[in-house]
C-alpha cells in the first residue's frame, strides 16, 4: 500500500488502540450537567473523518455524494441536497420557490404566507427577508402544533405558501394539509428540523411537502456538528434548489468537475456572447450554502445510528411522562401528547403551567439548573414580541392565546439518547421539588 491507503491504515490502528479512550462517557445525575439536548458520537464518526481528513478533499466530495444517496432513502423521497445548516436548508427550500422558472407559481413580493410564531425564527425569516406578508395561526398547548383546521381559515387569495415546523418533534397533519395545498396551488414546505423520523399515519414528515428541511446541528436527532438537508421530489426544484445553493449558477457539474454537459462552451444565455463559458452562467441570484465532506462523513457515521436514536428518544419520552404523572405533576403543567395519527420522533420534552404565570416556570427552571438539569424555552415563544419582528408588516389570524400561554409559563428538558432512565428519574424528581418550593 502507497499513499492515502497506506495512512488511512495507520489512522484506523491509533483509533482502535485508543478506542475506550473516545466511546461516549455515562453521565452522572447530580454531578454532571445533564443538558436539554446533546450529541452521541464515538469511534465510528472519529474514524469516517480521519478517512475524510487522509483525502484532504476540503469542499464537498465522496463523502457527500455517499450521504446525499443514503438519506433520501430513509425517507422515501427522491433527492437531497446537503448544505452547512438547518437555517440554510429553510433558505433554500423557500429561495427556490422564487425561481422564474416557476412561472406563475413563482412566489412574490406581496404575495403572503401562512406559519407560526411559536417556533424558531428561521423557519419565518427566509419570507420576511424575501418581503412576504407572513400570517401568524396559533398552536395547540400540549402539541405544540397550529391545527389543521385553523391553516385552512387563514388562507386567503394571497396566501402562496405554507411553511411551518413540526414543533418538537411532534407532526403537524401535513397530510391532510398537503391536500388542501394542492387544491389551491399553495406551496408547503416543511420543516422538519427537529422531527427527523417522525411519522403521519405511517409515512414519514418530510414526504408531504414539495419541499423540506433537516438540521444536523449538534442538537438534532443526527449530527454533522454544522449542517442541514432539503429534500426533494420535484425534479424541476431540485434543478432550481441546486442552482441557488451552488453561487446561483446555470452549470451543474460537481465539484471539480467541468463540461457534464458536453458543451460548455456553446451556450447563449441572457445577453453575454455565445460561447460564454457555462460555469460562470448564472440563472439565479444564489448563494454558496454547500458543507464540507469532513462534516458529511460524520453524518454518515450519524446515519447507521438514526434507528437506535429514534427508538431511545420515544423510550425516554414515554418514561419521562410516565414518571411525571406517578408524581401527580399532570396537576401543575399540561404535558405533551402525540398529534392524533402520528408517531413522533421526539426532540424535547415540554411541560407548560396551568395558569401560574411567568413566575412559576421561572422558579421551575432556575431551580433545575441550579441542579445541574439543562432546560430550553420554545424558542422564540412568540416571534411577533422579538425584537427583530419590530416594524415587521404581519397579520394575526384569530388569536395568539396559547402561544402567548407557551411563552409564559413553557418550557422542555431533554430527552435525547445520552439520557438515560436514571437520568430521567432524576429530572421527574427534580421537577417535583422545584414545583413544592
Amino acid at each position: 500500500m502507497v499513499g492515502t491507503e497506506a495512512l488511512r491504515a495507520d489512522l484506523k490502528q491509533v483509533l482502535a488502540r485508543h478506542k475506550n479512550a473516545i466511546e461516549p462517557k455515562a453521565l452522572i445525575p447530580g454531578v454532571d450537567y445533564l443538558p436539554a439536548s446533546g450529541k452521541v458520537v464515538g469511534p465510528e464518526e472519529l474514524e469516517l473523518l480521519l478517512m475524510a481528513s487522509a483525502d484532504l478533499w476540503l469542499t464537498a466530495g465522496r463523502f457527500s455524494d455517499e450521504f446525499e444517496e443514503k438519506f433520501p432513502r430513509f425517507w422515501g423521497s427522491r433527492k437531497c441536497l446537503l448544505v452547512n445548516s438547518g437555517s440554510s436548508a429553510n433558505l433554500l427550500a423557500f429561495s427556490a420557490l422564487t425561481s422564474p422558472t416557476l412561472k406563475d407559481r413563482m412566489l412574490k413580493r406581496e404575495d403572503e404566507f401562512i406559519t407560526t410564531a411559536c417556533g424558531f425564527p428561521t423557519t419565518v425569516a427566509p419570507a420576511v427577508q424575501y418581503g412576504m406578508k407572513p400570517i401568524f395561526v396559533d398552536v395547540d398547548v400540549a402539541t405544540h402544533n397550529a391545527s389543521v383546521d385553523d391553516i385552512i381559515a387563514a388562507i386567503s387569495p394571497k396566501t402562496k405558501l405554507i411553511m411551518i415546523a413540526h414543533a418538537l418533534g411532534n407532526p403537524y397533519r401535513a397530510d391532510k394539509l398537503v391536500k388542501i395545498c394542492e387544491e389551491k396551488n399553495i406551496w408547503l414546505i416543511e420543516d422538519c428540523c427537529d422531527a427527523l423520523g417522525a411519522t403521519i399515519e405511517g409515512k414519514h414528515v418530510g414526504t408531504f411537502g414539495a419541499l423540506s428541511t433537516c438540521s444536523f446541528y449538534p442538537a438534532h436527532h443526527i449530527t454533522m456538528g454544522e449542517g442541514g438537508a432539503v429534500l426533494i421530489n420535484n425534479a424541476l426544484l431540485g434543478k432550481v434548489a441546486t442552482s441557488f445553493r451552488d453561487w446561483g449558477r446555470d452549470c451543474w457539474c460537481p465539484p471539480g468537475q467541468s463540461n457534464t454537459c458536453g458543451i460548455r462552451f456553446e451556450w447563449k444565455m441572457g445577453e453575454l456572447p455565445k460561447g460564454y463559458d457555462h460555469k460562470y452562467i448564472y440563472s439565479h441570484l444564489g448563494y454558496n450554502l454547500k458543507l464540507t465532506d469532513f462534516q458529511a462523513a460524520v453524518g454518515l457515521a450519524q446515519l447507521e445510528r438514526l434507528p437506535g436514536f429514534i427508538e431511545a428518544r420515544r423510550n425516554n419520552f414515554t418514561f419521562l411522562k410516565t414518571e411525571l404523572i406517578k408524581l401527580g405533576l399532570e396537576e401543575h403543567f399540561t404535558l405533551p401528547k402525540a398529534t392524533e395519527g402520528t408517531n413522533p420522533s421526539w426532540f424535547g420534552f415540554f411541560l407548560c403551567g396551568k395558569g401560574q404565570g411567568s413566575e412559576f416556570r421561572n422558579k421551575i427552571v432556575t431551580y433545575l439548573e441550579e441542579n445541574k438539569i439543562g432546560t430550553r424555552l420554545l424558542f422564540g415563544g412568540n416571534l411577533t414580541k422579538q425584537p427583530a419582528f419590530k416594524g415587521i408588516p404581519y397579520s394575526i389570524h384569530s388569536t395568539l392565546k396559547n402561544t402567548d400561554k407557551i411563552m409564559e409559563e413553557g418550557f422542555w428538558v431533554g430527552v435525547w439518547p445520552g439520557l438515560s432512565e436514571e437520568h430521567l428519574s432524576y429530572i421527574a424528581k427534580k421537577i417535583n421539588e422545584a414545583v413544592k418550593l
